[in-house]
């Protein structure tokens, strides 16, 4: 079996050339020296000045060539190895090997630059990560914990020395890498217990998978949206019943004094039937109050059925008596919905539209009316009820409980459609026309 050839390096090569392009050169001269009639003194002092020279310029050419290789490899193993401060000298750039030079130059200032802001860019997350309150985790293939920051060690009450690099499973986390991505979580931790955010994610380091866990505390957030919420509650009550409980009060009084006065008046007893006749009035007011709050509070979840919507419509439209309303129509859509609720949405919709437009009647405007349009919007099937009315003066309390700016209103209609629209999956937006003075009413609902 014969043996492989063997190559010639790199080095070989170029001294192999070298010696090559001299030797016709070099074999000539030997020749007319050795064939003419030298002294052999005279010829073996030649022939080795000859050789001699040939076999230098041969091994300085290959040094020439050779030793800006090992630069540039020194130069590139710096890069390799992450040292980008080394420089290669006589970089110029007329003339080949000084180009190949400045590049690799410019190579290792953009290197050492991108690895700055690498740097920076990590500290800085590194800070953001420890300052904020939201714990976060990272986990690798094999469900090991790789990191943690400061609030992720409080929330498993361990340092980092004693978590980083145990299974999911021992550190309590092994719910959080299964299941959907995001959700809430009912768990109790070493740092606290509570109800939990949890989103996870995805990403790769080193070519490999791994897995994000942010977890955050919801129970602090819910708390203090439960006070706010009973905060607004009460003082709404208290304005409400302060209102009905301070006339009742001072009329009492007075028809107390009037009782206890034994020299009364020809007319006291008109006194007491009109005292008394207010103080059922605004026991009577107070009792609508309670019975809105109550119906905002039982509104029970929708019960989802086939609805024609076009049907729907001139259902609610036909209710309405005291203007007309004009439908404009729009799709022939039967949808799931709660056709008992919407149709309630709609009948306040249209009631405060044909009330704005009965006012700018009332003002000298004779063709202020109402219309109502349906069109499919993508994904979803949008409900506008338009008027001519005089338009929104406070946006910013449309959907305040009980605030309302009518004298019998009880300031529950519209928090009312809110949450029905929500509890469909949809909205309930208000807002002024655009090119003319009135309002626009749009109810928007999950479509097939």
């Amino acid at each position: 079996m014969a043996k492989p050839s063997r190559r010639l390096s790199l080095e070989q090569n170029v001294a192999l050339y070298a010696l090559l392009g001299g030797l016709p050169a070099v074999v000539t001269a030997l020749c007319f020296l050795w064939l003419g009639d030298r002294p052999p003194k005279e010829q073996w002092t030649l022939t080795l000045l000859i050789a001699g020279c040939w076999f230098g310029f041969a091994l300085a050419a290959q040094n020439l060539v050779i030793r800006p290789l090992h630069t540039m490899a020194n130069l590139l193993s710096a890069l390799r190895e992450g040292d980008f401060a080394v420089r290669a000298r006589g970089a110029r750039r007329d003339e080949a090997l000084g180009d190949v030079l400045a590049e690799i130059n410019t190579l290792s200032r953009t290197l050492q630059d991108q690895r700055l802001s690498a740097l920076e860019a990590t500290a800085l997350l590194r800070t953001v990560m420890e300052e904020i309150n939201i714990a976060i985790f990272a986990f690798d293939s094999e469900r090991k914990l790789r990191l943690a920051n400061h609030a992720g060690q409080l929330l498993l009450g361990k340092p980092a020395e004693r978590i980083l690099g145990r299974d999911a499973a021992e550190i309590g986390l092994a719910e959080c890498l299964e299941g959907p991505a995001g959700r809430l979580l009912n768990l109790s931790f070493p740092g606290g217990a509570g109800r939990w955010g949890m989103r996870r994610s995805e990403f790769r380091e080193g070519g490999r998978p791994h897995q994000l866990v942010v977890i955050a505390d919801l129970s602090r957030t819910l708390r203090e949206e439960e006070l706010q919420a009973w905060q607004r509650l009460v003082r709404v009550l208290g304005h409400e019943l302060n209102n009905s409980l301070a006339p009742i009060k001072s009329i009492a009084g007075s028809l107390g004094s009037l009782l206890r006065n034994p020299r009364r008046a020809p007319d006291w007893e008109e006194d007491m039937r009109g005292g008394l006749d207010i103080i059922a009035s605004r026991a009577e007011s107070l009792g609508r109050f309670m019975q809105a709050y109550a119906r905002l509070a039982r509104l029970p979840q929708p019960a989802l059925a086939p609805c024609e919507f076009h049907a729907l419509v001139h259902r609610v439209v036909a209710l309405e008596r005291r203007l007309p309303v004009r439908v404009l129509g729009g799709p022939n859509l039967v949808f799931p919905c709660d056709a008992a609720q919407i149709e309630q949405v709609l009948i306040n919709l249209v009631k405060n539209a044909v009330e704005a437009a009965l006012e700018q009647q009332a003002n000298g405007r004779a063709d202020a009316g109402v219309r109502v349009a349906w069109k499919k919007n993508g994904a979803h099937l949008d409900i506008l009820v338009e008027d001519d009315g005089p338009g929104i003066a406070q946006a910013t309390n449309l959907f305040v409980p009980f605030f309302t700016t009518k004298p019998e209103g009880s300031g529950i209609g519209l928090v009312l459609c809110r949450q029905i629209a929500e509890n469909h999956g949809g909205a309930l937006t208000l807002a002024n026309r655009e090119n003319a003075p009135g309002c626009v009413a749009t109810l928007r609902l999950p479509a097939p």
